[in-house]
């Protein structure tokens, strides 16, 4: 490899290391409640991703410490700040993920003493989502302003770096959610799909089962989805998220409006929401030994990639296999290959050895240069 070539790489690698370095102190800095208690997000295995189909079946591998209930909740409406009574509201929510799927998966089951959903509009029984993919914090539903006569007005916001969900429960006659001041193509497919189980009437107390899933995004446009860019779900990141119930009991004010962050100001601020970690997966779903690999371009001009190990179990030894004729035995090689490949693509080979014996991981064709 030429000395420009190694000087382009120690740059970019450097580069590599601030922006990473970056990111870990946005996410260490951001605001959040309760930010010494990380609660987790189960992932679930490629093969056992939840069918949203109101059935609590696909959750049943889901272990107890990923079970938030009511015990966890503040009811703040009117600055009330007390725990909720389980014989009016009770519910239990888990939380899922798919690697490689930029999804957060809910199962909320509630028990109501009285369910309130005939009317029009948002006087609905609600299960409020917050949703923060970066842990950017702040804002996110409206800046305010001083206008000339020094009263303060609240601006909606056009670009939202956080989401709030408002998921009818149960939505009979009106849309399944209402995303707060987001664009109307984010309460549908493909971005979110929801499904609500129940045998009562409106006024009837209950069991409620709701499943679904979002999409959580950094940057909302109202021009169109291809303008916004979704939140990279990364396994063991940490993200901003928080729920509330709107618990109506006829008409009047809310009965009650349970809190997991213990703060109204979930609902349009990302600093008061909760830290969860985007879990791996269980031990019993992983091999003893298994090879894997991700890889990202450096350099198209000079065919530069870099490759990071992905592989699981106890490993002794790494063997890349470029397909250039040329191989490595670092774990996580910065490798400039030899020719342009069939196409400008190249196949590459990882094998690992340990204790439990060898296994192999190859891309086919994938390490493409422009």
């Amino acid at each position: 490899m030429n000395g420009v070539c190694r000087n382009c790489i120690r740059i970019i690698e450097f580069t590599l290391i601030l922006s990473v370095f970056s990111m870990v102190i946005s996410r260490e800095g951001s605001a959040i409640v309760f930010p010494d208690k990380v609660l987790k997000i189960y992932q679930f295995p490629a093969n056992m991703i939840p069918r949203i189909d109101g059935s609590t079946e696909d959750w049943d591998i889901v272990p107890d410490e990923y079970t938030y209930g009511t015990d966890m909740l503040l009811d703040v409406e009117n600055d009330r700040n007390g725990k909720v009574d389980p014989d009016d509201l009770d519910v239990v929510v888990k939380v899922g993920w798919v690697k490689g799927m930029n999804r957060l998966y809910f199962l909320y089951e509630a028990y109501d003493n009285y369910w309130d959903f005939e009317d029009d509009d948002l006087h609905n029984d609600m299960f409020e989502l917050s949703v923060d993919g970066d842990l950017s914090g702040g804002e996110f539903i409206y800046d305010e302003m001083e206008a000339e006569d020094g009263t303060i007005r609240r601006i909606a916001k056009k670009n939202s770096h956080a989401q709030n969900y408002h998921i009818c429960t149960p939505a009979v006659g009106k849309s399944t959610a209402m995303v707060w001041n987001c664009p109307s193509w984010l309460n549908k497919m493909p971005y979110m799909n929801c499904v609500c189980s129940y045998d009562f009437k409106h006024g009837e107390s209950g069991k409620l089962i709701m499943e679904c899933w979002i999409t959580p995004f950094d940057i909302i446009s109202f021009e169109n989805p291809g303008s916004s860019v979704e939140s990279r779900l990364t396994e063991n990141d940490i993200i901003g998220l928080s729920w509330l119930i709107a618990d109506w009991d006829g008409p009047g004010e809310r009965h009650a409006l349970p809190s997991l962050s213990h703060t109204v100001l979930q609902v349009h601020n990302a600093s008061y929401l909760r830290a969860f970690k985007l879990m791996p997966l269980d031990e019993q779903f992983l091999k003893t030994l298994e090879a894997h690999y991700t890889f990202k371009i450096l350099d198209n001009y000079d065919r530069v990639a870099a490759f990071t190990d992905l592989s699981h179990g106890d490993i002794s030894s790494w063997r890349w296999d470029f397909g250039d004729g040329t191989t490595s035995n670092e774990q996580n090689p910065i490798h400039q290959f030899a020719n342009n490949g069939y196409l400008g693509a190249h196949t590459v080979k990882l094998t690992i050895t340990g204790f439990e014996g060898i296994s192999s991981y190859t891309t086919l064709m994938e390490v493409i240069f422009k």
